[in-house]
């Protein structure tokens, strides 16, 4: 039986230039998913497809998400992080490559929902993060992977309407498709050549353990499993917000794309900013529990602000309330859970959060949907801004009970 792996000694410089790397890959990668994206709604009109079944190829995307992180996670306890991390970015890119090229709408959504499957590996990049960063750092150093995510985000839409060329009808929405493809296949050489394996070998034989198993221990985990709700509420909530903001601005101060577009990128510039500057030191100096409860009660102040702002020119900076509370709650849960997670088990615990975050997601917008169109266009924003004071509620509880236990003694069966 191969030797398992454990976690290395703290980070030195090589630990740091390593960090630098992942950050590039993440961006490189994150660019390539925000080229995509933006176009999804048009690609599928090239294909004659309805309008539920361009929402059914969105969703697809995070069913795959939903059922491949916890696997991707605790894949990368056993085998390591960078051996996933490849298998998963080349995964992108046989999914980008496929969706160029295919013939109806039924098989776009096949192809997104395996390019979903391929695609969770955020647990796995979390994992490599907490590997060679000591716990008081965690919450700064995931926030500059997430700052990462939230740069590309930025240069992904941006560079996807440089690219796009509608009047060349279906052939120029997959010229930004080839460029996705192209940007996963560099990001699969940067982790061939410039990362390095965060995890060390053992003698200590890994312990097999079934999915349910580690649904188990987290659910016994008092701040794994509190932590765990958090992200399953605030993503519904973010979500169904992002689903329906379009609509939203469009029914009361009639929006159009460019607008929804500019508003979007300045909340990914203030979560990128915030995210690399403000989310690590403000977890030093407060805690991790206290910043993820207020991130929380920030964002849901960001959505009542858009629900009673007074002009359209207030909604751009509720929603850059909103991302500034958002940047102090994804990072803050990441370092929670590693810190609570033993070594061998962070991949697993992680790649579970993911999982709960793909669930919001597939959630979130449905509701959102059926809110809007049953109820009015206010109530996803305001029933968005209650949930959030249950889940900082959970998150300052999480925070008291990592002071009254030790490092995380979750059994393996």
């Amino acid at each position: 039986m191969p030797d398992s792996l454990t976690v290395p000694a703290p980070p030195d410089r090589r630990d740091r230039r390593a960090l630098a790397v992942l950050f590039a890959i993440v961006f490189i990668n994150l660019v390539g998913f925000g080229l995509v994206v933006p176009l999804l709604p048009f690609f599928g009109d090239s294909l004659n497809a309805e309008a539920w079944q361009v929402a059914l190829m969105f969703s697809a995307y995070s069913v795959g998400q939903f059922f491949a992180e916890p696997f991707w996670g605790r894949l990368s306890d056993r085998i390591g992080r960078k051996p996933v991390l490849l298998i998963t970015v080349c995964a992108n890119a046989v999914g980008y490559l496929m969706l160029a090229f295919v013939p109806n709408i039924w098989l776009a959504i096949a192809v997104r929902l395996f390019t979903g499957l391929g695609a969770g590996n955020v647990s796995t990049v979390q994992g490599y993060v907490a590997d060679v960063t000591p716990p008081e750092k965690r919450a700064g150093r995931m926030g500059l992977i997430g700052a990462a995510f939230g740069a590309g985000f930025i240069a992904g839409p941006g560079l996807s309407g440089i690219l796009v060329q509608e009047d060349m009808g279906r052939l120029g929405y997959q010229l930004p498709i080839f460029a996705a493809c192209g940007l996963a296949v560099l990001a699969a050489l940067g982790v061939v050549f410039f990362l390095k394996e965060s995890l060390q070998r053992s003698a200590t034989p890994p312990e097999r353990t079934p999915f349910l198993s580690g649904v188990r221990d987290a659910a016994a985990n008092p701040v794994i499993s509190r932590v765990i709700l958090v992200t399953l509420i605030f993503m519904a909530g973010f979500s169904g917000m992002e689903s329906t903001f379009g609509l939203w601005t469009g029914a009361r101060y009639d929006w159009g794309a460019r607008e929804v577009a500019f508003a979007f990128m300045a909340v990914g510039i203030v979560s990128v900013l915030s995210q690399t500057a403000v989310t690590g030191r403000l977890a030093r100096r407060f805690g991790e529990s206290r910043v993820l409860a207020g991130g929380c009660l920030m964002f849901g102040l960001g959505l009542l602000g858009q629900m009673f702002s007074p002009g359209a020119w207030f909604v751009t900076v509720a929603m850059i309330v909103g991302g500034f509370g958002m940047a102090m709650t994804m990072p803050n849960i990441s370092a929670m859970i590693s810190r609570a997670s033993p070594p061998d088990r962070q991949g697993a615990m992680l790649g579970l959060n993911m999982a709960a975050s793909s669930s919001g997601r597939i959630v979130g917008p449905i509701v959102a949907g059926a809110m809007f169109s049953g109820l009015g266009h206010d109530w996803p924003l305001a029933v968005g801004a209650v949930l959030m004071i249950p889940a900082a509620i959970m998150a300052l509880n999480a925070g008291r009970a990592s002071t009254r236990m030790a490092p995380v003694p979750i059994a393996a069966e």
